[in-house]
């Protein structure tokens, strides 16, 4: 057929520019494709938003490609009539193969270098904390707060998306929805949690891959640091024997997800701050119970959605934590990044923190200059006296303002409850309020402070049992830093 005068595929193939672009366009979009693909398919998947470039990117540019092949073609066709009309003799045969040939060996140099760098870059790139939350505004709350957590150096991926095919399939799916929501203007703000959402993914294939609550952990010691609101900033300390436990033996962790325990709930709110049924079950003993919140029955909760009870349903923010202006700056005191002997910084710090301000670079500039403006104010010669100290004060306060507030992305103060613990947000005292009982009320969750801590210190000025440990010091040494 390439012989016949009258239908020269050779010279409608090659003798335009456009169908050598679009052939090297969708060549080029399939080596990526090919390149990118195999990368995801490990055994832990990668990046989730590495499905924009897998489906959307390439196959736009595979499109794309195609369309200028059928163009290039059809001016090819042209292009032969008129010298069929015209009785011009078509070039030797020899020059249409020389050009495809030329045309593969560019083209494959180019994919070369394509699959072994650029692609290679890409997904590198797509893996990062960095593409995840600075590539996408409405995720900058959340990324703010990862670079101070202790899992900074974890990629999200390890995290947020679940391993195999099926997690892989899942994200690239989650991150061309996403995709579309931001472009769109469809994202939530603030952005739902994992939780919130029903996109969580179990945490016995996550976080499990590294922590696992079954390991017997005994005891750990927490320290609370706070600080009162007079002249002097009083600092008090509370320290509690936290007992962790886990396995077998008890504890925290042994009584909710020990050998055999089995613990169900059903949430009336999609945050699952609010919830009205417990059922613990036992399969080693076979004893199974059954708790109502004061106020709830069996009609009321039938409809409800029921979990079943998970690592993260209280460490609900291991990363991703935002505090409370009072919490913020107790540990910025307690650090020494806020001088807690400048007077009543406290006070002014938390009113400070609590205003209304428009944007965050308002808040930037509106905070450090309040903040001297009261010093000037109130006490003059200390203002002239310590004013890098209230200038370096200034700033702290302002950052930790920036690192839990976006009035843009409508986060402010508590927009995240943290469910560990139950001084911040109600935490434990989902369940552990003292109003969860058995149809027959004769037991109930307990409420008991000693059955998850020993308080060895309640608010004192300082802990005798600190410099007992030898601890007191080291406390005192880091203020003065």
């Amino acid at each position: 057929m390439g012989d016949n005068p009258r239908r020269p595929i050779l010279m409608l193939l090659t003798s335009h520019w456009l169908t050598f672009v679009g052939a090297a366009l969708a060549t080029t979009a399939i080596c990526s494709w090919l390149f990118a693909l195999p990368v995801q398919l490990r055994g832990h998947t990668s990046n989730p938003y590495i499905g924009i470039l897998v489906f959307i990117i390439i196959p736009v540019v595979l499109i794309a490609g195609l369309i200028l092949i059928v163009a290039g073609i059809f001016f090819g066709r042209k292009r032969l009539e008129k010298m069929q009309r015209h009785l011009i003799a078509l070039p030797d045969r020899r020059i249409y193969l020389r050009r495809i040939a030329v045309f593969f060996v560019l083209t494959a140099a180019v994919n070369i270098v394509i699959g072994a760098e650029a692609t290679y870059r890409a997904v590198e790139h797509m893996e990062t904390a960095q593409f995840c939350g600075q590539s996408c505004h409405v995720m900058k709350p959340e990324f703010t707060a990862r670079q101070n957590s202790p899992h900074a150096r974890v990629l999200c991926v390890d995290c947020h998306v679940a391993p195999g095919a099926a997690g892989w399939v899942t994200s690239k799916a989650a991150g061309t929805r996403q995709l579309l929501d931001v472009v769109f203007h469809r994202a939530r703000k603030p952005i739902e949690s994992a939780i919130q959402s029903g996109r969580l993914v179990p945490s016995r294939v996550t976080c499990e891959q590294c922590h696992w609550p079954q390991k017997f952990d005994a005891v750990k010691l927490r320290v609370i640091e706070r600080f009162q609101e007079d002249a002097a900033n009083t600092e008090t300390q509370t320290v509690l024997m936290m007992l962790i436990g886990g396995g077998d033996l008890g504890g925290i962790h042994g009584k909710h997800m020990g050998p055999g325990v089995e613990i169900h709930y059903a949430a009336s709110d999609s945050a699952r701050q609010t919830i009205p049924w417990v059922e613990c079950r036992n399969r080693k003993t076979g004893v199974s119970n059954a708790f109502l919140a004061d106020g709830s029955n069996p009609a009321s909760i039938a409809n409800l959605p029921r979990y079943e009870m998970q690592c993260v349903d209280c460490h609900n923010r291991p990363t991703h934590t935002f505090d409370l202006p009072d919490r913020a700056v107790d540990g910025a005191l307690a650090e020494g990044r806020i001088a807690s002997t400048l007077p009543f910084i406290k006070k002014e710090a938390v009113l400070l923190l609590k205003a209304k301000y428009a944007s965050n670079d308002e808040a930037s500039r509106a905070i450090p200059a309040a903040l001297t403006e009261y010093y000037r104010q109130s006490d003059p010669a200390l203002c002239n006296k310590r004013g890098q100290d209230i200038a370096a004060a200034g700033a702290e306060i302002a950052a930790i303002y920036n690192r839990n507030v976006f009035p843009d992305l409508k986060v402010s103060w508590g927009t995240y409850p943290n469910n560990l613990g139950h001084t911040d947000a109600p935490g434990c005292f989902r369940c552990h309020d003292g109003s969860h009982s058995t149809s027959d009320k004769k037991e109930s969750i307990t409420q008991d402070c000693n059955t998850c801590h020993e308080p060895l210190a309640m608010d004192e000025a300082p802990p005798g049992v600190l410099k007992t440990l030898n601890l007191s010091d080291y406390a005192a040494s880091l203020q003065k830093k």
